[in-house]
Formats: C-alpha cells, structure tokens, sequence
C-alpha cells in the first residue's frame, strides 16, 4: 500500500509499504476513504515532538471502511464507513470508565500523561496513523463510529478531531451567557473553538492570529472580531483595553508549540529545543484573562518544561482546563449539531490532494500558502 514516510524534519514522502493485518482478537483494518493533515502533524513535521523515529507514518484524522475485523469484534462488520477517533481508547479502564478517552492508561501504558494517538511519535504510543491506504485500528469496538448514512464525508472525516477538539476547547472554559471570549489562533480548531463558543452562551469572541487570510476566513465563518497582533503593539494591553480593563472572561489556546510572537519563546522553544515548544499564546491568554477567568488549552505542547507566569495563575486566581479532547463521549451531541446545521466542518476544508502529492501537501499548510485552512489528502484507496 502507499503510505506517508517521515524522513525527518521538513522531509516527508509517499512509500510502498505492508498493508496492516489484524494482531489481536480486537482489531480491525480499515480502508482509508479520507485523512487529513492536522495542525498537529506539524508539530512532528517540524521536529517538535520527541521520540517522533524515522519510517513513521503520520496522521490522527481519518474514516474508511471497514476490510477486516478481529473475532472478538461485535460492533462492526466488513464494509462498515466509519469515522476513528484520533484517541485510541481501551473502554475499560479507570480513566475510558470516565469518559476521558484522551488519556486511556492501556493504549499508552508506557507514558504518564497523554493516551495513544494515532501516528503521533512514540510519546504517544508509537502506532502508525491514517494517511495511508489502510490503518490497523485496535479496540475496534470502542473507538469507530458508523457514519450516518446521511453524512458528507468531508463533515465526518472532521469529526475525528478538529470540530470535537475545538468543542471541547469551549466546553472545558465554562463559558457563561454574554461571555467575552478570546480565541489564540486561527487554524482549523481555533476557527471551530470560536464557532462553538457561540454554541455555549458566549456574547462576544475575538480571534488573534498573524496571517490575514486565516483571520478573513474567521470573521466570515465563527463570525468573529479579529485582530492580527503583528498590528498590535501588545496584544496583552490592547485586550484588556477592549474588555473594560478587565481582561476577558474565558481565554482559549488553540495554538501550542509553534507560536510566533515573542523572539524569547520562538528561540528557546523552536529553535534550541529548550521548551516544549514556543509558549507565547500561552502567556497571552494567561495574562489576557480577567482575575477568575478560565484559561481552556488544546493547543499541543511537547513533555518538557515550559516558561509559563504561574505566579499569574495563582494572584489572578485563574482556572486551567487543558486535555486532548475525547472524541468518543462528543461525538453523539456533534452529529446532532451538525445535522441541525449548527456547525458546517467540510467548510474548512480549502484543499483536497491526492495522497501520492503530500510532500506538497504539507509543505502547502506548513507555509501557509494559497489560503490554506485545512488539507484533506484522498488515497488511490478511496476509489476502490
């Protein structure tokens, strides 16, 4: 089968390799019909996230059908469309019991912290992910969910992380009716985190990003006020003035490690490998907060320490929520927002290239090139 090969930093190609087989009674091995590149995968393409080993093959956001199920799978048959969360989740231990699929303990027993991601380095469990032709996916009765036969494909391929991901965003900041909320960042989860805040009550969002098309596309789709804080003087300031000199009531993190905006972080951070990536949009949300404001983070930032104004935290007497969403417990309320017309995802998606081209692909969103908001690569696959 073809499949996406890291060869490093900036280095990604399209090889020949095996097509996966069921190893265990709860497998199943689907064929991929869509994937997506994530903002996230830049993180690994740009040599961010440790332990991210040559021959990998990436990408967390995928659906398919179904070629074969392992004998102790009983929620699917062959020729099944689904969509795969980009958790991968046991459903039975202490933490899936919870609904926190996000941080299984089983599918990344080796790790402390985060759960088992699809083709996301070993920190998160080493499995390979979904831009291929075909994908082994483990615990197959807990994770896939059959698409609605009434569904675009380009809505579900959505929902395996960028629309549940920016929910959870506005879910987890506890937004109140007339809320003012500032959204850090303008890709694909930070534009559905400012449309969702919507969905939550909120009375007032603001997007901040640096690339113009990006911040367009945000005023048109969340609808939201934007601003580029390259023409702001501090991005800090400038929200507190417009908030009353109060700061704003919820502050979402939708960009993680690669921030630009402070030379400090970008160096430490992205360049030296000294931080787990460039915390800049953190600390403007941290600061940008009013005192008892809510900090929402789903940004994604590598395992080592980072330069963060905790004593900001604590006088401010801030509240933090951060996980990696879970898919699985969002996704029967996301269906019904997306059946409603409430939330419209495959209007996010900008480019659809073949996935022998994502070399280009890649370097396409990475760069920001041609009003790029969100690739979704289709294999030769799909056709069959």
């Amino acid at each position: 089968m073809l499949a996406m090969n890291y060869r490093g930093p900036y280095r990604v190609r399209v090889d020949r390799k095996p097509v996966p087989v069921c190893e265990h009674v709860q497998d199943a091995v689907v064929r991929v019909t869509r994937t997506c590149i994530c903002g996230s995968d830049l993180h690994l393409y740009h040599g961010l996230v440790p332990d991210t080993r040559v021959g990998m093959t990436f990408g967390h956001e995928f659906i398919g059908v179904v070629e074969e199920v392992g004998p102790a799978v009983k929620n699917l048959s062959v020729g099944d469309h689904v969509l795969v969360p980009f958790n991968i989740a046991c459903g039975q231990c202490h933490f899936c019991k919870q609904g926190l699929f996000g941080n299984c303990h089983e599918s990344n027993s080796q790790a402390s912290a985060v759960g088992a991601i699809y083709g996301y380095s070993h920190t998160a469990g080493g499995y390979d992910g979904g831009q291929a032709e075909y994908v082994r996916v483990p615990y197959a009765d807990v994770g896939p969910c059959k698409i609605p036969s009434n569904m675009d494909l380009d809505d579900a391929v959505l929902l395996t992380d960028v629309v549940p991901t920016g929910y959870q965003a506005a879910e987890m900041a506890g937004i109140q009716p007339g809320d003012t909320v500032v959204v850090f960042g303008a890709g694909p989860v930070g534009i559905m985190a400012a449309r969702c805040a919507w969905l939550f009550g909120a009375g007032r969002v603001i997007v901040i990003d640096h690339i113009d098309y990006r911040l367009d596309f945000a005023r048109t789709y969340c609808p939201a006020e934007v601003y580029n804080f390259r023409s702001l003087e501090d991005p800090v300031v400038f929200l507190k003035k417009t908030t009353d000199s109060l700061g704003a009531d919820v502050c979402i993190d939708a960009v993680g490690g690669d921030a630009a905006g402070s030379a400090l972080h970008t160096l430490l951070g992205t360049k030296l490998k000294l931080e787990g990536g460039s915390a800049t949009a953190l600390h403007w949300a941290i600061n940008s907060v009013k005192k008892g404001g809510v900090v929402s983070i789903v940004g994604v930032y590598g395992p080592t320490g980072n330069l963060i104004p905790i004593g900001n935290v604590v006088n401010k007497g801030i509240t933090i929520r951060a996980n990696q969403a879970s898919v699985k417990r969002l996704l029967p309320r996301l269906i019904e927002h997306i059946e409603a017309g409430r939330l419209n995802p495959k209007a996010l998606i900008t480019h659809k290239v073949p996935l022998e081209e994502i070399a280009d692909a890649y370097h396409i969103f990475s760069a920001k090139l041609d009003g790029c908001i969100k690739p979704v690569l289709v294999p030769p696959s799909a056709h069959g």
